[in-house]
């Protein structure tokens, strides 16, 4: 899991599964599916952000 925080309306910079965080970093439990270069939602609450929480995995196709 990335420790790196992204605001809400930011290009989500992979595409995966995005954690909501409280507004002092703390854990929601809530995930929300973005892909790549699609704005982050709008969360639930004021202050809160965005940790990538599982990055979404591409296999090529041959």
């Amino acid at each position: 899991m990335s420790d790196k925080l992204f605001k809400p309306g930011q290009k989500a910079p992979r595409s995966g599964q995005y954690e909501i965080t409280g507004p002092r970093g703390g854990r929601t439990g809530v995930e929300r599916t973005v892909t790549r270069n699609e704005p982050l939602p709008p969360p639930e609450e004021k202050g809160q952000k965005y940790r990538l929480a599982d990055p979404t995995k591409h296999r090529s196709k041959r």
